[in-house]
């Protein structure tokens, strides 16, 4: 089978090929595991972290990718959920089954790591880490969904506390977890602000049931924000980035508002001063979530017939390179997806 696998290399600065290989179909070995067909696999800013040489666990020669949605051609032993031609996305990590603080042992994302990847024809996991796709979904739709879902759910309701009726701001709109938490928000009821650094994506947000956005490189944004909302604080914001943005949030929450951080990718460090202290502001840290908050994700966008944003698609994995430099670039806007194979070829 084709295959993507994380290749080392020694040239400066460090990005380790994203090598295509032909391996081993691979094969049911315990009783409780799957065989797919892939279907479809999306990228995460992840992979580049990886090819870059900054991410925390990286296992060479591993196949990579999180994400992917696809059918069951062979399962081992008994399962009551799951049979032979089901559609499903795959949850993106092990280890973390339903604890809501955090994982109960070791935990892994899957792919370039300890524990192999979806970026290949075939893919073996444990039944109970696939979900059946929302049949309102496509290959590509459902492909974009795991990661970014899993990420943006436990950031919204389990950390953020998100609720009917509450002023959300979520920051650096476009990616694919701001874009999924801005959905979800959406979905349930809340009223969703963005910012961006790009005035279409802002326009874009605002298409997807955002009330209004504004540009964090104006020196102004922060009042700017609060005529948007006619002074009403904000109950949450939900933040990938980091950086100076963060000191502001206190001027923006009400008493007793919660930051939620599920990234820090413009600095790993954050000011928190005296002031969000007395105002009674909490800091929450969320990354990933667990089966449980995956299978409460998907039941909720398929109720609510929500659609991940895809931003491009192209087929084959021979495409990955092209999909690698839109990401570095962020020039996407929603997800970068590769499509394997479709019904038709059933």
């Amino acid at each position: 089978m084709k295959a993507i696998i994380v290749e080392e290399t020694n040239f400066e600065p460090t990005y380790h090929n994203a090598k295509l290989v032909d391996l081993p179909k691979p094969e049911l070995t315990e009783d409780g595991q799957a065989l797919l067909d892939v279907h479809a696999v999306s990228f995460n800013h992840r992979e580049v972290w990886i090819r870059k040489g900054v991410y925390p666990v990286i296992v060479f020669n591993s196949i990579l990718g999180a994400d992917g949605v696809g059918r069951i051609a062979e399962l081992k032993g008994n399962s009551s959920k799951l049979k032979v031609g089901d559609r499903v996305v795959v949850m993106p990590s092990i280890g973390w089954t339903k604890d809501p603080k955090g994982p109960e042992g070791d935990h892994y994302i899957i792919g370039g790591g300890p524990a192999p990847g979806v970026f290949s024809e075939h893919y073996v996991g444990q039944q109970d880490d696939l979900f059946k796709v929302p049949d309102h979904l496509t290959d590509a739709e459902a492909a974009a969904l795991p990661l970014a879902g899993l990420t943006a759910w436990r950031a919204a309701f389990t950390k953020g506390e998100v609720r009917e009726g509450q002023n959300v701001l979520i920051t650096g709109i476009g990616g694919g977890v701001a874009l999924m938490t801005l959905l979800l928000c959406v979905a349930a009821g809340a009223n969703v602000y963005v910012n961006s650094s790009d005035d279409a994506k802002i326009r874009k947000a605002i298409e997807l049931g955002a009330r209004g956005g504004v540009n964090y490189k104006s020196d102004n944004w922060v009042s700017q924000l609060q005529n948007l909302t006619h002074g009403e604080p904000f109950d949450v914001v939900i933040d990938g980035a980091g950086g100076e943005a963060f000191g502001a949030f206190s001027n923006l929450l009400r008493q007793g508002g919660i930051i939620v951080s599920y990234g820090m990718t413009v600095n790993f460090e954050v000011k928190y001063d005296m002031i969000a202290v007395l105002r009674n502001i909490e800091v929450r840290g969320s990354t990933m979530g667990s089966r449980f908050e995956f299978g409460e994700m998907v039941d909720f966008v398929g109720k609510h017939k929500i659609k991940p944003v895809v931003s491009h698609v192209w087929p084959g994995l021979e495409s990955a390179e092209e999909a690698f430099n839109v990401i570095k670039a962020g020039a996407q806007f929603g997800k970068v997806v590769l499509t394997l194979k479709s019904d038709s070829q059933l």
